[in-house]
């Protein structure tokens, strides 16, 4: 497992250990020691899945303090074009945003701290995106900001997006009361 630093502070892109043989692939997504050993204390608290059609864009969700969490995203089948917009009023990164491509074939993870916003594209039919974050789903504490309203062009002609996902406010208007 090689873990990778990004242009967001605390945000990992993570290479995940893989093994192959004649009866197929393993992969390992998450090794304890290794994350420690990089300063990332990671606790599992529930794990989901979501399935997506090609052009769903998925986002940009967080939860509020004190039920904020962190994220290990992954792609077991499919692919994503993965966004991160940094939050956090005192980091470097203040407003910025990272997308990277998890797919299928290069089995790659994304390492998500507390402060962040994340959403992504699905890139093709029944794309499988696990999602292991650090603490439990509060409905009172989920939030996002609209996903064309930090400067990322998703290039997607179709988009096919909840409802509730288009009427999140901007990133301007969130971070006007930012508690992060």
């Amino acid at each position: 497992m090689n873990i990778e630093k990004t242009a967001l502070e605390g945000v990992y892109i993570i290479n995940n250990f893989v093994a192959q043989d004649e009866r197929g692939t393993f992969v390992k997504t998450f090794n304890k020691q290794d994350f420690e050993n990089n300063k990332l204390n990671f606790e599992i608290r529930e794990s989901y899945y979501s399935i997506s059609k090609k052009d769903v864009i998925r986002g940009m969700h967080f939860q509020l303090p004190p039920s904020d969490h962190e994220k290990l995203v992954y792609v077991p089948c499919g692919s994503i074009i993965d966004v991160v917009v940094d939050l956090r009023k005192k980091s470097l990164s203040y407003k910025k945003f990272i997308a990277v491509e998890l797919t299928a074939e290069n089995r790659k993870s994304i390492y998500i701290p507390k402060g962040l916003a994340h959403g992504f594209q699905s890139m093709e039919d029944n794309t499988i995106t696990v999602y292991n974050v650090g603490t439990e789903y509060n409905s009172k504490s989920d939030q996002g900001i609209k996903f064309d309203s930090f400067g990322f062009d998703w290039q997607a002609n179709n988009i096919i997006m909840s409802s509730r996902d288009k009427e999140f406010m901007t990133l301007d208007s969130f971070c006007e009361n930012n508690p992060f």
